[in-house]
Formats: structure tokens, sequence, C-alpha cells
């Protein structure tokens, strides 16, 4: 018997195949996500969702042709965005993207929508979150003629699949959406119908793994948000691990059996009276590809193509870590979702530390210093229970010397996730768990 996981990224898209009962990862797929729209405005970054759903449906389809004992089909993906979906339940809209940065354009006055949020209601919330988003659309007169309810692009493919209007939304993606609050587990009606964009039914929110409805006679488990899912598939004991993942951007969360609020990382829903704390760095493993970029461009125009020049970063790399008067480089390059207009910048530099070397190495270790800082506001006596460093992503798992740096800089053994495409294998997880397949406790070693 196996289990199908799904994952609907920003620029790939992936699935696994999972043997239920040993676990293991018999196949792995992933397709190119090209669904971006280019508009005229560089900070609106939106997707076709029926080009997403088309996509992902040839692929699942051909799975399923291949594996005829599939017991379960479990979802996830990209977290934040959002679209709207007429009364019939079909989408009307782009996608909004988690990039998506009209939160941070003006919207009342100079005001943005984000300024607002924290002015009138003291609630920090960010660009590119789903509610922040659909504020501004309303307030801009943006919002779809038969615009009706309000989806997440997981969540849309789960309806579509089941052939179901049911508007359910698992918490872990609820919250992403901003305007929730987690110990009521209720989006904030009120506060969205005080700015004038109440008239669009909001999903009804799940905290449990349940099961939507079927696919060619599959059950289809409710969609989890892809943090949540990529934690479920890397960590085997969520009491005494921490996952540390490194893609476009760079996170590490942390499991949490009761509710506290700590200023600089972010409380997000794992299940009921379960969280995860989280905090995330914007840049993440994009600064070490821009870097890689900025090497390319000078090469290139000195005539030097076809080199592979993360192979060479990696050496260099090994030769810079070992300095004492090293450069120190802050990564956040994107700024922070405290701080969106920060910059990062380089420091220590002398005469014989600015080299490539020293340069790469200190990218490297900003990366991991971001990380380590937001760490570090996890309380103490809960740092100490924490003993296995799990490291998920591409941006990680291809780099041996940043791997060593954060086994250094957390004074722990990292440990690679068993599977490289860990939300998908996670979704995977939850949807055995959503069908009884598994319990929780086998699954990470707590009941969701």
């Amino acid at each position: 018997m196996k289990a199908v996981g799904l994952d609907i990224g920003t620029t790939t898209i992936s699935a696994v195949v999972v043997g239920i009962e040993n676990g293991h990862l018999e196949r792995a797929y992933t397709i190119e996500n090209d669904s971006f729209v280019k508009t005229k405005y560089s900070w609106e970054k939106i997707q076709d969702p029926e080009k997403i759903v088309k996509k992902v449906k040839r692929l699942l389809d051909e799975i399923i042709e291949a594996n005829h004992d599939i017991r379960v089909i479990g979802l996830t993906g990209q977290m934040h965005g959002i679209l709207y979906a007429d009364d019939e339940g079909k989408a009307v809209s782009p996608l909004y993207t988690w990039q998506d940065e009209r939160g941070n354009q003006p919207y009342l006055g100079e005001k943005s929508v984000c300024d607002v949020l924290k002015q009138r209601y003291g609630i920090r919330t960010y660009t590119g979150y789903g509610l922040v988003t659909h504020l501004y659309n309303a307030g801009k007169g943006l919002l779809p003629e038969k615009a009706h309810s309000i989806r997440t692009i997981m969540d849309y493919l789960g309806m579509v699949l089941t052939e179901s209007n049911n508007s359910i939304i698992h918490s872990s993606n609820a919250a992403s959406l901003g305007l929730y609050d987690m110990k009521s587990g209720a989006f904030l009606e009120e506060i969205i119908a005080k700015e004038k964009a109440g008239n669009i039914i909001l999903p009804d929110i799940t905290e449990t793994l349940s099961i939507l409805g079927t696919y060619k006679e599959i059950p289809v488990c409710v969609a989890v948000g892809d943090n949540q899912a990529s934690f479920i598939g890397s960590v085997k004991d969520a009491k005494d691990s921490i996952l540390v993942n490194m893609g476009t951007g760079g996170q590490i969360s942390v499991y949490m059996d009761n509710y506290l609020e700590v200023p600089g990382v972010e409380l997000r829903p794992l299940a009921k009276n379960k969280y995860l704390l989280v905090g995330s760095s914007l840049c993440g493993g994009r600064a070490y590809a821009i870097l890689k970029n900025f090497f390319q461009k000078y090469a290139e125009a000195a005539g030097i193509c076809n080199v592979n020049h993360y192979e060479i970063m990696g050496r260099l790399a090994e030769e810079g870590i070992g300095r004492e008067d090293k450069l120190k480089v802050d990564t956040s390059f994107s700024g922070t979702r405290e701080t969106p207009e920060k910059r990062g910048n380089i420091t220590n530099i002398g005469i014989e530390n600015f080299t490539p070397e020293a340069l790469i190495a200190g990218v490297l270790e900003g990366m991991a210093e971001e990380l380590y800082e937001m760490y570090l506001l996890v309380n103490e006596k809960k740092r100490k229970n924490i003993h296995k460093m799990i490291a998920s992503g591409n941006g990680i798992r291809k780099n041996i010397c940043l791997q060593n740096i954060m086994s250094k800089k957390f004074s722990m053994v990292l440990q690679m996730a068993e599977y490289s495409e860990e939300a998908a294998y996670g979704a995977a997880k939850a949807g055995m768990i959503a069908a009884k397949e598994i319990s929780g406790l086998e699954a990470i070693g707590i009941e969701i």
C-alpha cells in the first residue's frame, strides 16, 4: 500500500510515492511550475492557478496509472498566498503569491496595509500574507467581480480533486494568511469588516488532519502548510529536534506543546494545542545564489563561460573558513519581516582579507548567523532539551561547507533529512495519519 504527497512550490511542483508500511520513498517527481504572470508592476508576484492545477492533475494521473495501490493523497504547498473563487468554487483571480509586495505599497495615503494594521490594531503582519493582500485589493477596488471566497492554492487543488465546493482550511494554512487569532483558532473577521473587506467568505478552519473527499476513489487529505509538512517529513522526534531549512529563504522550526509568544520569531499551528516556533530569514539560500551570480557575471565579462561556479565557490569557502581575520557579512539582503527596508552589509574589510574566499565564507557564516540569532530567542530551558539538528533544503543539502558552519554555530551534530522532497514526503505522512494508516506518534513522536 502506498501514499502520494503533492507539494505546490513557487518554482517547482513535487510529488512522492511512499510505502505506507515502511515509510520508504519509492519515487519522487519534480516538474517546473512556470505559471508566473507578467504584469506592469515590479512588486506584483502572481501565478495562474488553473495552469498549476492542470499540471498537478496531469502528474497525479500519471502516478495513479503507474501505482494501483494508492490509499491516500496528501497535499501541501506555498503558504501565505491566496486566490478568489466564485460561488461555484471556480478561481476568478490569479494566485497572489507570498512574494507579492502590495502589502508594502501605499494603501491609505502613504501608509501601507501593514502600517495601518499596526497603528490601528497593534497587529504586526507582513506583505505577501493573504489577508493583507485581500485588504489591499478591497481598498483599491481590485476585487474580481465574481469573487465569493478566499482559498489557498493547495486548498483550491483539494477542492478541484474532490469536486467539492466546501471551503476547509487547516490551521497551519489559515494562520499563514495573517489576521488569525492563534488562541481561539479563528480569523479576526471583525477587523476585516472594519477595513471594509468583509464581504468575502473565509474558509472554515480545522485543526485536525481530516479527509476532504476522494479523487478516483482515493481519499484526499486536507492540505497542510509547507513549513509544517517539511517538519513532519524531516523530523522523527519532534520534542528534542530543531529543523533548519535552507532553500530560497531560510527557517528554523522548534516544536512547542504550549502557546508561547516570542518577539522576533513566529508561532505557527501544527495541530490542536501544538505549535512550531519559526524564525525566517527572507534571503536565506538566495544570498549564496546572489554571490554566485556576482562571480558569474564577472567571469562572463572576461570571456569565461560554462563554468560550475558553485563547485569553485565550495573549494574557496574551505580556504576562507579557516581565516582569523574574517569578513563579517550581514546577509539580510532582502530585509527582514520586521524591517523590510533593511539591507545587508560587509564589515571588517582589510587589506589582506578582501578576497573571494573570505567573501564566500563570510556569506555562508552570515546565513548561519541570521538563523542562530533567531534560535537564541527560544527560551533557554527549551533549548537545553534540543539535542538533534535536522537540516533540509537544497541550499544546505548541496553545501558541505554550510553544513559544517551550521553544526559549529549551533554546537550540534547536523543530520540531513532522509529525503530531499521533505514537504511532499511530509504531506504523504499527513495523509497517512488522516487515513489512520499510521499515528502521529509513529510519524514524528507526538500525536497530531
